[in-house]
């Protein structure tokens, strides 16, 4: 039987989501663990990857399960009780066999978050505190990134995908109790996209922007830091 896992997770003390063979100290590398600890040895695929430090609240895994797991609330409540406490399941559903976390995915979002303030430690890990973030500037400017859109100077060095466009469907900011939030929901993103968009909004002005976003110019771009990313949702 396919099984589809919603995850929730806290990032801060992981090396990403992504196992890793030199480390256990990733999200499926700790699922993947407790799983074979549970007689279940198939490969766990998730929608997509995050890197060390973001987080997430709706990410989507498949893994294919043995007969003797046909309790899915049971196989539920013993991976909470095993996991670490930061990587919450909050649902196992079963799904035809064709369905894969990855490829059937259409759209994903995801949500960085900034606070106009000065940091504090109880929030650290998972918000970036900026003392003036410029709201107007960012509200205006996100929604350069609307649309397809070669986003080959928007990827962190060294990643071999071979297709950098992408369509983002939705670009927006807004602010919700003295946070703000920009969200973004796009058919796919390269890695360190989000950061690097991020970081532009922040760093660069519109006409700087444009230019990075026709690949005619390539600013010099400090990525968003990780701990105010979170992914929200995969839609299928």
């Amino acid at each position: 039987m396919r099984a589809a896992l919603t995850l929730a997770y806290n990032g801060t003390n992981f090396l990403g989501s992504q196992t890793q063979k030199s480390s256990k100290n990733t999200i499926l590398g700790q699922l993947e663990h407790v799983l074979h600890q549970l007689n279940i040895d198939a490969k766990v695929i998730a929608s997509g990857r995050t890197d060390r430090g973001v987080h997430a609240n709706g990410q989507i895994c498949h893994v294919d399960l043995p007969e003797f797991w046909s309790d899915l609330k049971r196989l539920k409540s013993a991976l909470n009780d095993m996991l670490p406490s930061s990587i919450l399941v909050k649902k196992i559903e079963s799904v035809d066999t064709s369905f894969h976390a990855r490829y059937s995915a259409k759209k994903r979002v995801y949500r960085y978050i900034i606070k106009e303030s000065q940091s504090n430690p109880f929030e650290e890990s998972f918000v970036t505190f900026l003392e003036d973030a410029h709201f107007s500037k960012i509200e205006k400017n996100i929604k350069l990134f609307l649309g397809e859109h070669d986003f080959e100077f928007f990827m962190k060095s060294g990643s071999d995908v071979k297709n950098t466009t992408r369509v983002i469907y939705r670009a927006f900011a807004y602010k919700h109790k003295g946070y703000i939030i920009l969200n973004f929901e796009a058919n796919g993103f390269l890695r360190s996209q989000i950061r690097l968009m991020v970081g532009a909004l922040l760093q660069l002005d519109f006409k700087e922007i444009t230019e990075q976003l026709q690949c005619k110019k390539k600013y010099k771009i400090k990525p968003a830091k990780s701990n105010g990313l979170f992914l929200a949702k995969i839609k299928y």
